[in-house]
């Protein structure tokens, strides 16, 4: 049905505007006089659709899209602006095209009076479960703005967990890229330079000078090759990872692999301590919890260690000595676990627990990089000092046998 706006008045002269669906805009006028209100002005509304460019369509929503969607939401609901009116200060907003045409889409069926986790609920792509079931708990409680408030707060931290280990490998990676591209340069461009003059002395070479002139020919003569094959191993290990044994192998291997897996470990603890507590603060059952919970994590393992920690759940054990048993999380986040179910603080504890695990990773992260650029620095001065010695072995050998 078409959407019309309309301005209309009370008994009492009090003018109020909207926007209604009908048939008809005499529809409409019926519908206002039900309500005690009779309208001055009715117009039909065209209905505006985002457009999205092709490749607009495949763009992801980030944890930073959430955060800022939640923030600006709260700040509103908090200021007493109705829902919908919230909703149509949003879509206004800029952000990605897919956040803009889901929160267009949501003002419209609120207005057709659905409830807004239940538009939510059919924006999977956009809007995580987790997100879902919070805003359904805040309505149903009517504490929908405490709970926007802390379902930004949930992103913004992973948000910033997140862009910390991401801006803390980019230099070690760029000087690892630096130097591969400077060690191939030296090898296929200016290693033959000198490689022409070594045959025409038709001189013995030392071991380290012919193994690089056949690393050269290797590279200089199948160039193309290589880069087809490493493109074809990169897509068949993107393939056997997304798989359900090759995902369950890298998983293993990431909790098992030197310092990476425990920080790896930490991070998912963090992840499950505060998803689990701001559900729970919210009202949501611990079993409803740790359902939902086990869909953030993205591991395999712990994935499935979960799952059985959810059957014990179900059977009345408490939370501490299914995880416990489970022995996936640090001992840390364990006895927290148990101290806030004896004290009846399970959703503060889980809370404080991630922050401490937040902190933990960051600064092992900082380590960790502080250690890898110099790892580095040290590798690409060995792997160039092996050139120049290889090359300067020939030119002595060369000058002594010029001078006898």
């Amino acid at each position: 049905m078409p959407l019309y706006r309309y301005r209309a008045k009370n008994m009492s002269g009090k003018v109020s505007t909207g926007i209604l669906d009908a048939a008809s805009e005499m529809a409409v006028v019926y519908r206002l006089r039900e309500k005690g209100r009779y309208p001055t002005s009715i117009e039909e509304k065209k209905k505006q659709t985002v457009r999205l460019s092709v490749g607009k369509l495949f763009e992801r929503i980030t944890q930073k899209d959430l955060a800022v969607f939640c923030r600006q939401f709260a700040t509103a609901l908090n200021a007493g602006i109705p829902i919908l009116t919230g909703l149509d200060i949003l879509r206004k907003q800029n952000g990605s095209p897919k956040m803009r045409a889901a929160v267009e889409n949501l003002y419209r069926e609120v207005q057709k009076g659905k409830s807004l986790s239940f538009i939510m609920r059919m924006h999977r792509k956009v809007f995580p479960q987790m997100l879902v079931n919070m805003i359904e708990a805040g309505e149903l409680s009517g504490t929908l703005d405490k709970v926007m408030e802390r379902m930004a707060s949930h992103y913004e931290k992973e948000y910033r967990i997140s862009q910390k280990v991401k801006n803390a490998l980019v230099y070690p990676s760029l000087v690892a890229v630096v130097a591969i591209i400077v060690v191939v340069i030296l090898v296929t461009v200016v290693l033959p330079t000198f490689v022409s003059m070594f045959e025409d002395t038709e001189m013995v070479l030392p071991l380290s000078t012919r193994i690089l002139i056949s690393i050269s020919g290797i590279l200089r003569g199948n160039i193309l090759v290589l880069l087809i094959a490493a493109g074809g191993l990169h897509v068949l290990f993107r393939v056997c990872t997304k798989s359900g044994a090759g995902k369950r192998l890298l998983d293993t291997i990431r909790l098992k692999v030197p310092i990476m897996g425990s920080v790896n470990k930490k991070m998912a603890a963090a992840r499950f301590a505060r998803t689990l507590g701001a559900m729970v603060s919210s009202g949501i059952s611990l079993l409803r919890g740790i359902e939902i919970t086990m869909k953030v994590v993205d591991n395999t393992i712990i994935r499935d260690k979960l799952g059985s920690v959810e059957d014990h759940v179900k059977t009345g054990r408490g939370l501490f000595q299914p995880l416990k048993d489970a022995d996936i999380f640090p001992p840390m986040l364990i006895q927290m676990v148990k101290i806030g179910e004896d004290t009846g603080t399970l959703d503060y504890m889980l809370a404080k627990t991630a922050d401490v695990f937040d902190s933990e990773v960051e600064n092992a992260v900082t380590r960790m990089t502080t250690l890898l650029e110099p790892a580095i620095i040290v590798a690409m001065a060995f792997v160039v000092g092996f050139i120049v010695i290889s090359l300067v072995m020939p030119m002595f050998d060369m000058m002594t046998s010029v001078n006898f």
